[in-house]
């Protein structure tokens, strides 16, 4: 009560949305007036940035993991290798496309379209930098903006995970349905973290636009202690630095890679949701994994880094560094150093069992973010009050610290527990006591029916 409370008080209280389209300040009042051929220009320049961001990321990935495994890498095509990814591109998409039988081809062919959509949609909101002038309009730097801009990026999630499952269902193999079944439980689990984690940058910017969430980061408040006056960081990455720690694992389950990469589990489901797949709508799905690893590493930047906005170092010495067209260089410098992370997690650490992703995301990240919810809500209420805020600081660190020993404590005694059956020798429960854990598909195509062929030499081999 006291979260929803805070966030409809600072929606409301938000500062007023100037004339519309005049662009001063920039935020919601700066979208709305661009002519058709502009609103297609920006909609062409996301696609093609983000293709071209993806054969980046790709073959920088290559390289750096080559690099960290003491390796060359993509070395041949191309200068130091940048033409690899294209032509693998290209041969990918020249392969032949084949289709098993007993698919059920409409949404067969359907998932791969519906996994790559809505990643492409999502970039639509993230603003790039501020005013520019193009062809004479003055115009931002963002497709669009919305007043719950935000919520768009997860509902696009949600839309995303149809195409996994429904790639899954559709294929008519173990493997592949347990790898949609997989990426849809991962997904919402991960989802509401990742939502729960935006709420408190929603409390303090007073918006869900990204515009405005960029704009409330270019100044940090004041404070005074021992009589002396002192600047709070403008970026939430401090302010609100359990949030972004949330931010940062939800990332990782929500993108599907390394450690948490269970819907593809080449150990045990081959390679999930796509076995089936080949040629082009194979690459749809890769392309969506890595689209969706540039989309969050984008909206990290707009929600916690401050956005399209310079550093403090720069802005310090050089007045015009958020002017112009100079925000779009600071906002993929932050961009590309998440993408960075991405890959380094991905060359450093093991895949993680599925009891561990799930315990951590519904036994660690949603408690602490609702409870890093209450806190920031009672914290901005009080401020709000002009109410002293050291005794709820010493509060709050109290109880943090109670909390954290009696998980500790709790972990240890369960431990204890799992020792103590192991040494009084209690027999180990059989995972297999069910039966193979595959769930029954008694799919035709199994059996050879509607196979003529099949038939015919199963009869021939009889004779």
């Amino acid at each position: 009560m006291i979260a929803t409370h805070v966030l409809a008080e600072a929606l409301t209280s938000a500062t007023p949305r100037t004339e519309q389209c005049t662009g001063k300040p920039y935020g919601l009042g700066s979208f709305g007036c661009d002519p058709w051929w502009l609103i297609g220009a920006k909609a062409l320049v996301i696609f093609v940035f983000l293709l071209l961001t993806v054969l980046m990321a790709v073959w920088a990935e290559r390289r750096i993991i080559g690099r960290m495994q003491l390796r060359p890498g993509p070395n041949r095509a191309g200068p130091l290798g940048l033409l690899q990814s294209l032509l693998d591109g290209v041969k990918g998409a020249t392969k032949e496309d084949i289709v098993p039988r007993g698919v059920d081809k409409i949404v067969f062919f359907l998932a791969p379209v519906m996994a790559a959509a809505p990643a492409l949609v999502s970039f639509s909101i993230i603003p790039f930098g501020g005013i520019v002038s193009i062809g004479g309009h003055k115009t931002p730097l963002q497709l669009t903006d919305l007043p719950v801009a935000v919520l768009l990026v997860l509902a696009m999630s949600s839309m995303g995970v149809y195409g996994f499952v429904l790639a899954g269902w559709s294929s008519m193999s173990p493997y592949s349905l347990l790898g949609g079944m997989r990426s849809s439980a991962q997904v919402i689990s991960y989802e509401i973290a990742m939502g729960l984690s935006f709420v408190a940058v929603f409390l303090f910017a007073g918006s869900l636009s990204t515009s405005e969430i960029v704009n409330a980061q270019a100044h940090g408040g004041t404070y005074h202690f021992l009589g002396m006056t002192g600047h709070y960081p403008s970026w939430y990455v401090v302010l609100l630095f359990p949030s972004f720690v949330i931010y940062l694992f939800t990332m990782l389950g929500e993108s599907g890679r390394i450690p948490f990469d269970l819907p593809e589990g080449e150990g045990e489901l081959v390679a999930g949701y796509h076995t089936e797949y080949s040629s082009l709508k194979f690459l749809m799905f890769y392309l969506a994994e890595y689209i969706n690893m540039a989309t969050l590493s984008a909206l990290a930047t707009t929600l916690f880094l401050g956005g399209y906005r310079a550093p403090w170092p720069i802005t310090g010495v050089w007045s015009g560094a958020n002017s112009g067209w100079w925000p779009i260089l600071w906002f993929l410098v932050k961009m590309w150093l998440f993408i960075f992370g991405f890959v380094w997690v991905r060359a450093s650490l093991p895949r993680v069992r599925y009891d561990q992703l799930m315990r951590l995301g519904w036994k660690v990240l949603i408690p602490v973010s609702l409870g890093w919810i209450l806190f920031v809500s009672a914290v901005r209420a009080l401020r709000n009050q002009q109410h002293d805020m050291r005794p709820v600081m010493l509060i709050a660190a109290a109880v943090i610290i109670v909390l954290l020993i009696i998980s500790v404590i709790w972990e240890r005694a369960s431990g204890s527990k799992a020792e103590a059956a192991q040494e009084t020798g209690a027999p180990e429960p059989d995972p297999m006591a069910g039966g193979f854990p595959v769930p029954p598909l008694d799919a035709p195509h199994y059996h050879g029916a509607g196979d003529a062929r099949a038939n015919n030499s199963t009869e021939a081999t009889r004779a």
